[in-house]
């Protein structure tokens, strides 16, 4: 990756409210082009992360810089204003008096009339609002507000645009399918943008790049297909994704004994035999099969619809977790005979 490429940089950045830490020794790049998200649970500093990138709070020590351009370091900090970052907040923030028109065109006032006309026209008609321009924000749905404040942000042509928690507000049926258009909004525009959330299903919908935060550090920055399949560390492996971990002991020829059977892994270099490991197992690793000779007592069980998601006991006593479509329906203390399927498996030590 080329220097020159990237519009945003995070380096070894810290924060404190007071002599609470929030964010430690932080560090994320991202492309132009890209889409960024820092996925967390509340109060683990991601809002603040980028409160630091808009300008908004100072840092303690690390630097910032846009597109090559130093905009934060510790006892010095570019005006917001100066800074070319779009933010997208929680509420949207729309002004209620104004119409979306004139929402939208609220940061272009530097620009003549006409050409402010002409940029509004096409913010509206990338966000699909080209009908709404004359209403108020309380006359149209949570979804368009949120675009109509994705539009406001990206009028004035900045190179980082910021969002915090932009689906939050949303209803739970409509966040999936919004997620995916504000994607397309921003891929359409060539946007390079950062949010934060505390949903991953969110994360993995719009991002191309993905940091498990906690504590205010950076666990893992990566692909979601990585964190999901190959997490650094088991605070990443329990909070991306569903599963469990269960004892194992390392064997010959790059092979793991477990309550599930002998699960053969890719090379190791850093265990050897006889050590004690734990295994990650996803509920996709293990299928549902009658004629298996390993045997598993249903502990609990989740309707989803499609499928089930049972919690398994193994004759071992450890408990692991399958999804079963749900035409297959098993009660509570019922023994059903499963096998392991694990396509990558994921050691920590034990």
């Amino acid at each position: 990756m080329k220097n020159n490429d990237r519009v945003l940089e995070l380096n070894s950045i810290s924060h404190a409210y007071g002599k609470h830490l929030v964010v430690k020794q932080l560090s994320l790049t991202l492309e132009k082009g890209q889409i960024g998200c820092i996925l967390g649970q509340s109060g683990c500093g991601k809002t603040t992360v980028l409160r630091t990138i808009a300008g908004f709070e100072p840092l303690l020590d690390g630097s910032i810089l846009l597109n090559g351009k130093e905009v934060s370091r510790k006892g010095w900090s570019l005006r917001p204003s100066k800074r070319k970052v779009g933010m997208v907040f929680q509420d949207y923030a729309l002004f209620p008096h104004l119409t979306i028109l004139d929402n939208i065109a609220f940061g272009l006032s530097d620009m003549e009339r006409s050409e402010r006309l002409i940029r509004v026209n096409e913010m509206l008609n990338l966000v699909g609002l080209e009908k709404d321009q004359k209403k108020y924000p309380h006359e149209i749905s949570g979804g368009q507000q949120q675009r109509v404040a994705i539009a406001r942000a990206l009028a004035p042509k900045p190179e980082l645009l910021l969002m915090d928690e932009p689906f939050s507000n949303l209803d739970v049926t409509l966040r999936e399918r919004l997620s995916m258009e504000v994607r397309d909004i921003l891929k359409e525009y060539g946007a390079t943008a950062l949010f934060v959330t505390h949903n991953q299903h969110e994360a993995f919908a719009v991002a191309d790049e993905v940091g498990v935060m906690s504590e205010g550090k950076m666990l893992q920055w990566d692909r979601a297909y990585n964190l999901y399949h190959e997490p650094k560390n088991i605070d990443v492996a329990g909070f991306v994704g569903e599963g469990v971990l269960i004892p194992g002991i390392m064997e010959k020829n790059n092979k793991v004994r477990t309550g599930l059977g002998v699960l053969p892994c890719e090379e190791y270099g850093e265990y050897k035999e006889g050590d004690n490991l734990k295994v990650l197992v996803r509920p996709e690793d293990i299928v549902h099969d009658d004629e298996s000779p390993v045997v598993a007592e249903v502990l609990r069980r989740n309707f989803r619809g499609p499928n089930l998601l049972y919690i398994l006991r193994l004759e071992n006593g450890d408990k692991v977790q399958v999804l079963v479509s749900s035409h297959h329906e098993h009660k509570i203390g019922e023994k059903i005979g499963i096998r392991p399927d694990v396509f990558h498996v994921v050691l920590f030590p034990g």
